[in-house]
This record gives C-alpha cells, sequence and structure tokens, in this order.
C-alpha cells in the first residue's frame, strides 16, 4: 500500500518460490547458544514442504550426528545426512592432498576426529608424532598447547615441503547466549603468526562446503540463509547461489549498508518469516533513487539522503543498501545518515 500518496515499487515472489534447496546456516540463524531464535523452528519446518533442506555449519566441534539431535532437540525433523560440516569438507580437500590412512594432527573437538576416522586416517594430538599433515578447527577446550602442537608440526625442515594444513573455517567470532566470543579464525591467526603461512579452508566462504553441499543433495539450485557477510553470503556469492541475510544473528545493518560486492545478499529480511513472503522489488529512479515499496534513497555525491522513510524500516534499509550499492562509492568516503542503519531488530 502506498504511503502519502506515493505509488509502492512492485512486489516481487517469495525468496524460497522455485527454489528446489534451501542452505541455513546454525549459529545465529536456528539458534543462539544451545536455544532456539524465536520463531526459526516454524519457519524451518514450513519450508520443507517446499524445499529439501540442508545445513551448513563452519562449526566444527560437533559431529553431524550431535548437530541432528541437536536440531531434533529444537523440533526440526533432521537427520546426520541433512548437515554438512566444514570437517566434512576439510576431509575431502585432505583426501586430494595426503595418501589413504595418512596421519593427521587434529586441532579441534569431535567434529574432526569423526570424519577422519570415517574416512580411514589417523589421528594424533602430538607433533612429536610425525603427521602428514594439520588439520584445525574450532572446540572450546582449544588452548595454548593445542595450537603449540600446530605451530611445532607445521614449522619449516630442511629437505623437508611445507606440511599440508588445513583449516575448517575463518570465523573470528561465533554468537552464543551470553554474546559474541572468539572464533576459529583467531585460533588460525595465532599459529599463522608462529609459522608465517595461512592455511587452505574449506569452510564458508570458501566453495569446497558449498560443493560438498551440491553434490549431497544433487542440485545447485539453491538459497543459502545466513546471518555473517563475510562467511555465509560471500560463500554463496562465490559459489554461485543467492543469499538472504537475516537480521539474527551476527551482521547487523550497519554491516549491511557497508557490505562490499562480494558479500552482498539477494534479500535481507528481519526473520526467517521472510523466507515465505512475497518480496519488494529494489526500483532506480530516473534520477538514480532507489525505491523499496515506499522508502526512497539518493545518492548526491557522496551523501546518501533520504528522500522518504516510507512504509517499513526494513525497506528503509533495503533501499539505502541499493543506494550506496549502486553508487560504486567507497563507504569510508561517504555520509551515511543514523536512520539508514539504525538497528530496530537487536
Amino acid at each position: 500500500m502506498a504511503l502519502f500518496g506515493k505509488r509502492a515499487s512492485p512486489v516481487g515472489p517469495a525468496p524460497l518460490a522455485d527454489r528446489e534447496l534451501l542452505l541455513a546456516d546454525l549459529d545465529g540463524v536456528v539458534y543462539r547458544g544451545p536455544g532456539a531464535i524465536p520463531g526459526a523452528v516454524d519457519e524451518l519446518n514450513r519450508a520443507t514442504g517446499s524445499v529439501r533442506l540442508g545445513y551448513i555449519t563452519n562449526n566444527a566441534s560437533r559431529t553431524d550426528i550431535a548437530v541432528a539431535e541437536h536440531l531434533r532437540d529444537l523440533g526440526l525433523d533432521t537427520s546426520a545426512d541433512d548437515v554438512v560440516t566444514s570437517p566434512q569438507a576439510a576431509v575431502e580437500l585432505l583426501r586430494e592432498t595426503v595418501e589413504p590412512g595418512a596421519r593427521i594432527l587434529v586441532v579441534g573437538g569431535d567434529g574432526i576426529v569423526d570424519e577422519l576416522a570415517k574416512s580411514g586416517f589417523e589421528t594424533t594430538r602430538s607433533a612429536d608424532d610425525a603427521p602428514d599433515a594439520v588439520l584445525q578447527g574450532f572446540a572450546p577446550h582449544v588452548g595454548w598447547e593445542h595450537l603449540a602442537e600446530a605451530s611445532f608440526a607445521l614449522a619449516e625442515q630442511p629437505g623437508r615441503p611445507p606440511l599440508p594444513w588445513i583449516a575448517t573455517n575463518t570465523d573470528w567470532t561465533i554468537p552464543v547466549a551470553r554474546g559474541l566470543a572468539p572464533g576459529n579464525g583467531t585460533l588460525v591467526s595465532a599459529v599463522h603468526t608462529a609459522v608465517q603461512r595461512l592455511p587452505v579452508f574449506a569452510g564458508k566462504p570458501e566453495p569446497a562446503i558449498f560443493e560438498t553441499a551440491f553434490r549431497r543433495f544433487g542440485t545447485r539450485n539453491a538459497l543459502m540463509v545466513g546471518d555473517r557477510l563475510d562467511t555465509d553470503i560471500k560463500g554463496a556469492v562465490a559459489a554461485g547461489i543467492p543469499s538472504l541475510h537475516v537480521l539474527t544473528g551476527v551482521d547487523r545493518p550497519k554491516q549491511l549498508i557497508a557490505a562490499s560486492k562480494d558479500m552482498r545478499p539477494d534479500f535481507i529480511v528481519p526473520t526467517l518469516a521472510g523466507l515465505h513472503e512475497p518480496y519488494p522489488e529494489t526500483t532506480i529512479l530516473k534520477d538514480g533513487t532507489a525505491q523499496v515499496g515506499t522508502a526512497r534513497v539518493r545518492m548526491d555525491g557522496h551523501v546518501a539522503r533520504v528522500v522518504e522513510e516510507g512504509d517499513s524500516a526494513i525497506n528503509l534499509l533495503r533501499a539505502g543498501c541499493a543506494a550506496i550499492w549502486n553508487s560504486g562509492l567507497a563507504i569510508y568516503g561517504l555520509q551515511v545518515p543514523e536512520i539508514l542503519y539504525e538497528d530496530h531488530w537487536a
């Protein structure tokens, strides 16, 4: 409905329309800490009426079986086959890197050890056991001694090529019930500082975990839903699939407004209910104004101006993103009014 006599932009199909597969992140999308995000379970169960639902997670601390059990406890009809983890993608990379049955030094938890065992690899926690590679992922118990063992194993040795090092993911933070905590990216950075090189990454935003998912579910006609621009959305862009950013997790309106081209979602919604709701199209008017619903934002040089606040805060955010993204200007050189990135959904 138009506001103040202004005609609204057209409304398109719901983000989930005509998809075969919905790939959902977990932390910040389905749950925060052990508890479900309000409404998330109902909306995901609703989605299974029209698409295959898979879960794609960078968290390497748990097995796919444990993740599925947690999701069932929350009310989702989920099996281990529905869960694609970064350790699974990492082990696929290992198969291309080392011989079958190779000895792998593990930094991380049961999720990594379980996947290595399934594939016939031997595991160790000590650099003294002459491992053939290092596989690093997050677990809450990981401490200095574990990072030190990885550093010792990865240290340069005369006459030996660099030891393969695969990390499950680069997430700098993890959303938990009490707030944001350091993630695997911070732990990888500690080892990187010691050995002065970087690992190969398996999880989002790298293609490996998405390719694992496409093979598992037999389709690339997928929509990725996530709460992090630098992993979920950037990964979807790299994998060539559309993405939906939900405002229930880490990245907020300020991060959306500032998103670089390689991590801009196709859809922005407050909650997972937006999966099923017709989505307003973005219209670019003759003067360059971006309109979503009846919200309008225009770039005047390096200044973002709200022409019309419009019918909802979410449409104003969408219009602001469209205007700023379409300008091609670097965010640090712009003047952006606070109303455009005010967080109504925190």
